[in-house]
């Protein structure tokens, strides 16, 4: 998205932050629409009898992690300029995380 720079104009100034405004609503609502859409998913997987667990544990994780990037993007407005720097600490913190889980399963499994 274009940076947007003071016109000193206050009218076009308000005009520019509610249609921003407006349409970073949008996005957070259908963002929670997915997320709502995902966990009922989940839920699902879990109450039907057909499906294997060896199906269903892999698919909810892969639905959380979506969730996550949902939440991320849209609801801590990492999609917006100026979060770099946050986004490298925590892109940092979860490589670590996923690093310590990777090793402590191959740890405990072999």
């Amino acid at each position: 998205m274009a940076q947007h720079q003071n016109s000193g104009n206050p009218k076009v100034d308000l005009a520019y932050r509610k249609r921003k405004n407006a349409e970073d609503m949008k996005y957070q609502l259908v963002s929670f629409g997915m997320m709502l859409f995902l966990t009922v998913l989940a839920f699902m997987a879990v109450g039907y009898k057909g499906i294997e667990h060896w199906f269903t544990v892999p698919f909810i994780i892969l639905l959380a992690l979506v969730q996550v990037a949902f939440q991320l993007y849209y609801f801590m407005h990492m999609n917006h300029k100026g979060h770099e720097a946050p986004a490298l600490f925590l892109y940092s913190g979860v490589f670590v995380a996923a690093l310590t889980v990777l090793t402590f399963m191959t740890i405990v499994w072999w």
